[in-house]
């Protein structure tokens, strides 16, 4: 079977993805991208990140699968969130 990685949120549908893909046989490897890290623009003080994280891991523990995270937040910020204000600026409706 082929080794897959599942992007693990820690919610339910990841969880049943990887649950699921293992059941089938495949080598599942769990990811968890941590995709925003700036507080200083959150709507409250807590990004819950960290939690979410956890919640992933316990998941991959669970399942007794390997568990990386991946921090992928300068790429977010430059390929999702620069880019959507900059076509707002531009008067258009961004499309990631």
């Amino acid at each position: 079977m082929a080794k897959v990685v599942v992007g693990l949120s820690g919610g339910v549908d990841s969880s049943v993805a990887a649950y699921l893909l293992k059941e089938q046989g495949h080598e599942v490897i769990g990811l968890f991208m941590k995709n925003w890290h700036d507080d200083t623009v959150t709507i409250s003080d807590e990004c819950p990140w960290l939690e979410d994280s956890n919640d992933a891991m316990l998941v991959a523990d669970k399942l007794g699968i390997p568990f990386q995270t991946v921090d992928l937040s300068d790429q977010y910020k430059e390929r999702i969130v620069d880019y959507m204000f900059d076509e707002y600026a531009r008067g258009r409706t961004p499309n990631p």
